[in-house]
């Protein structure tokens, strides 16, 4: 497995990988919208995507960080927005080394870390990220707002 930065020829296979993820969690499928998305993120240099790679060439698995600031520590902070590995592929460690590259960029572009959201049903994700050093922050309410 080789974990590396996506570039524009990896489009269509990051763009199936992208919209699987988008269906896990209730969105309808649109791999043409997805495409879109991830042109325009690759194209603007404004997120980071790394992928994994299998011996055949084929991607299994993703993950899409944005970059954000810390005003408090007065750093870059990381939001790893988008984790997903492809169903055949999973139990192989394919997460574990992404996220373990995420660490990496974190390291590298001296962020004062990541930061990450996921579902309270995500019973794999809840396991693995306190497993890879996450530590779920009970003391804050995270609040949203839509533009209806």
């Amino acid at each position: 497995m080789l974990i590396r930065k996506a570039t524009e020829k990896d489009l269509r296979q990051v763009a199936e990988l992208f919209d699987a993820y988008r269906v896990f969690y209730h969105k309808k499928s649109d791999l043409g919208a997805a495409k879109v998305f991830l042109r325009e993120r690759l194209t603007a240099k404004d997120s980071v995507i790394f992928v994994c790679e299998n011996q055949d060439d084929k991607l299994v698995g993703f993950t899409q960080l944005y970059p954000l600031f810390s005003s408090t520590r007065m750093k870059r902070l990381w939001l790893l927005n988008d984790l997903f590995v492809d169903p055949d592929s999973r139990g192989k460690g394919v997460s574990i080394r992404l996220i373990e590259r995420a660490k990496e960029l974190a390291k590298d572009t001296d962020a004062c870390g990541l930061i990450l959201e996921t579902g309270k049903n995500n019973k794999v994700g809840n396991k693995l990220y306190p497993k890879m050093g996450f530590t779920l922050n009970e003391a804050s309410n995270f609040y949203e707002w839509d533009v209806l």
